[in-house]
């Protein structure tokens, strides 16, 4: 598997993870190791991709590339535990998620943090204070209720 599936929920605790090219003659030129070096520093992601180092899905999580690993015995089931992760985004403002995803897509790819959070705010800014969900949202937060959010218009 490549980078790409480490940023994601691990659904197999028997998954393995590598960046294998340079065993091969390549070098994982797809931004894996950019990714890589991103998310774990350049010591361990120079290790990992230097030496071709399998990582099981506890040394993933270990390493803070997935978040969690389902399915373990005695734990909850993958479908569980994704269900569970489901139901918490749900609940939230789908003005607010979609816009942190993105947010957070930019930060990732961008070079700068500063640049970062200025697209996402020259992108959503002013159309996420001007939706309705944003005054549900402080209004709940005044009244202490639960808000009830409406279908995103972004």
């Amino acid at each position: 598997m490549r980078l790409k599936a480490l940023t994601r929920q691990i659904q197999d605790v028997n998954a393995t993870f590598a960046l294998p090219e340079a065993s091969r003659g390549l070098y994982a030129s797809a931004g894996g190791l950019a990714r890589l070096v991103r998310c774990v520093g350049l010591p361990v992601a120079s290790e990992i991709a230097l030496t071709g180092r399998i990582l099981t899905a506890d040394d993933a999580k270990g390493l803070g590339l997935v978040n969690v690993v389902a399915g373990q015995p005695g734990a909850k089931s993958v479908v569980e535990a994704a269900v569970e992760m489901a139901g918490r985004i749900a609940a939230l403002s789908p003005d607010a998620v979609i816009i942190t995803r993105a947010g957070l897509r930019m930060a990732m790819e961008e070079g700068s943090v500063e640049t970062a959070t200025q697209r996402t705010e020259e992108r959503y800014g002013i159309a996420m204070r001007q939706a309705e969900n944003f005054g549900i949202g402080l209004e709940a937060f005044a009244k202490r209720e639960k808000p009830k959010w409406v279908p995103s218009k972004l």
